[in-house]
């Protein structure tokens, strides 16, 4: 069989493999011929991988111990390394010196062999390359078969790499079986795939498996930083930050994309080049979209988005990181350490670090669904920049939408009537669900004083105001909860969370609040309070922050109560024979059912003497 790989001319200085001796890197010089960074920096050695420790370590016991098996098979996503690895391997096998003190396989090439600048460069005559995407056939495999036999011309080891093996046909594997199972001593058959389901169990079964993984962003924003300073390029860490997370894992893709980046900026590559290059929304617009998103101010977030729409981004790029940014913001609500990685920018990490502090799981989920969603609405839309508009509506009125469990009880609360119909008929207006953390069971949820305005644009049907809610004086707030509620109907999410956990209640008058504040507090907490209570009631307040202790927060409240009832069902006899019976089992909630209405009781018995209906 020829060989299968692109025949290349013999290497200079310029052009050759940058490790292990092959390169000392630098910037091209005037007349040379220019070689790409992803080729000029390909690795030649295992020292040289990155992102794949395990892999590495592997392979490296293999060799140390001699257990080193007929056939391997690399798998993963474009770009991480699988041709590369299987050349590195070739060229361990064949590792010799030219005075020859190796006399082995070894992973250990502190300085080129004999063969190894050849197989690098996919031109050994012993290191057979073949690309099973144009070299299907039985035909193909046949060959290989034929010259499997034969010893090796000069090298210690025959090496057959085959690329995208998954593209053989079926008869091309069935005809590799035997030969892939007993080859030779001499014989060695490395596979790279991107698709290892299409390759028969049989083929698998025969090959040690090696799943290259992408490489995380921060090893990205190291390797592409070590290539900048070979290359005397001048580059912003943000500027490499952006290149790792767009490459996406894939150590080919993010050098491409930096030599892209390089010729783009001429000069100095910042990040600002970078996301004009990628057609990328400028990061810090993106994050101030999602907080009036999570504020319910639409009328700034269309303002945002249009001025964003008008300097050329994409409307679905846009909605595409602005539903990274909610991803981010919920793994760093979830692991907190995640907004310790350096692929984000600092104001990225730290914006978002509070708002994984107040935005509950719930909202943000709902974010992300809308999103998902409305991206998919955007791309089939005829005027992309209407459909996006559309989406942010949605989601910044995604706050006033009640859970199943609050639908129900406000149904069961209103006898029997839907929850919109009742909130629009009722003299009392219901709080909306509140979208950030639960209040405490205690806490009267629905308590606001009067109301008669009219129900605001989010709800399905709108009412004109009467004439009764024109006149209607100035809003009292008489207690604590009230307020909450009210931040709540308002849609302000994030005075909301900061009213419930990062204030301690002193005491309440009307139009006079004395707070404790939280560490967790924002120093224009209090300013913003008092302006946007003015606003609320129509009517000056005066908030003052007290030395006193005050209360417990709402949220440490809440978790109180959820600890005690939990304490409480577990000493129950019967959640207790459940327990005993089910061992590992723990109770994880505690509803209270309402009770029956006594004239359902058709037995006579005395509605008192029944046990208490807490569902445990």
């Amino acid at each position: 069989m020829t060989d299968a790989g692109i025949p290349v001319t013999p290497p200079n200085d310029a052009e050759s493999a940058h490790q292990g001796g092959f390169d000392l890197g630098g910037p091209p010089e005037a007349g040379k011929h220019y070689r790409v960074l992803a080729r000029k920096y390909r690795p030649s050695s295992f020292d040289d991988l990155i992102g794949q420790d395990a892999v590495v370590r592997t392979v490296s016991n293999a060799f140390e111990t001699g257990r080193i098996p007929q056939a391997w098979i690399l798998t993963g996503v474009r770009g991480v390394g699988k041709t590369t690895t299987a050349r590195i391997l070739a060229r361990a096998l064949n590792y010799e010196l030219p005075d020859g003190s190796v006399k082995g396989p070894t992973i250990h090439m502190p300085v080129p062999g004999v063969h190894c600048q050849a197989i690098m460069e996919s031109r050994h005559m012993d290191v057979l390359e073949m690309d099973a995407a144009s070299h299907t056939g039985v035909d193909d495999v046949r060959q290989i078969n034929d010259s499997v036999r034969y010893a090796p011309a000069s090298a210690r080891y025959k090496v057959y790499i085959i690329d995208e093996v998954h593209m053989l046909s079926t008869a091309a594997f069935n005809a590799f079986l035997k030969t892939l199972e007993e080859p030779p001593e001499h014989a060695k058959f490395v596979f790279a795939t991107t698709e290892i389901r299409k390759v028969p169990v049989t083929v698998l079964s025969r090959c040690q498996r090696f799943d290259m993984r992408r490489v995380d962003a921060d090893v990205l924003m190291g390797h592409l930083a070590n290539i900048a300073a070979k290359e005397n390029v001048e580059v912003e860490p943000e500027a490499l930050g952006i290149l790792a997370r767009a490459a996406e894992g894939s150590v080919r893709d993010s050098l491409s994309l930096f030599d892209q980046a390089i010729a783009h900026a001429a000069g100095p590559v910042r990040a600002d080049a970078v996301r004009q290059m990628l057609g990328l929304a400028d990061r810090t617009r993106v994050i101030d979209l999602f907080e009036q998103l999570a504020r319910g101010d639409i009328a700034s977030a269309f303002r945002e988005f249009r001025e964003q729409y008008d300097t050329g981004a994409d409307p679905i790029v846009v909605l595409s990181d602005l539903a990274e940014f909610v991803n981010f913001v919920t793994r760093v609500k979830i692991v907190p350490a995640t907004a310790d990685n350096v692929a984000f920018g600092e104001t990225e990490r730290v914006r978002a670090r509070d708002f994984a502090s107040k935005l509950s799981m719930r909202v943000l989920s709902r974010m992300w669904q809308m999103l998902l969603k409305g991206i998919t609405e955007v791309q089939a839309a005829t005027r992309p920049a209407a459909a996006a508009e559309m989406v942010l509506v949605r989601i910044a009125y995604v706050a006033d939408l009640p859970t199943p469990d609050e639908a129900i009880r406000m149904i069961e609360h209103n006898g029997g009537a839907s929850p919109v119909a009742a909130a629009s008929a009722a003299p009392v207006r219901t709080a909306p669900a509140p979208a950030m953390s639960s209040m405490p069971a205690s806490t009267p949820r629905a308590s606001a004083a009067p109301r008669t305005s009219a129900e605001p644009s989010a709800r399905p049907q709108m009412m004109a105001p009467s004439a009764a809610a024109q006149s209607a004086p100035a809003l009292k707030i008489a207690s604590f909860p009230e307020l909450v509620a009210l931040a709540g109907e308002k849609r302000d999410l994030l005075t909301k969370a900061a009213l419930e956990a990062d204030v301690r209640l002193v005491r309440i008058e009307d139009g006079r609040l004395e707070l404790a504040l939280e560490r967790s507090a924002a120093r224009t907490l209090i300013n913003d309070l008092s302006r946007k209570l003015e606003q609320w009631t129509g009517r000056r307040w005066t908030v003052i922050v007290s030395n006193e202790a005050g209360q417990p927060t709402l949220r440490s409240q809440n978790e109180l109560q959820k600890s005690q009832r939990e304490r409480a069902a577990e000493a129950d006899p019967r959640v207790q024979e459940v327990l005993a019976r089910f061992p590992g089992a723990k109770v994880v909630e505690v509803r209270k059912l309402a009770p029956e209405p006594p004239e359902s009781d058709a037995s006579g018995d005395d509605p008192a003497e029944r046990p208490d209906s807490d569902d445990f």
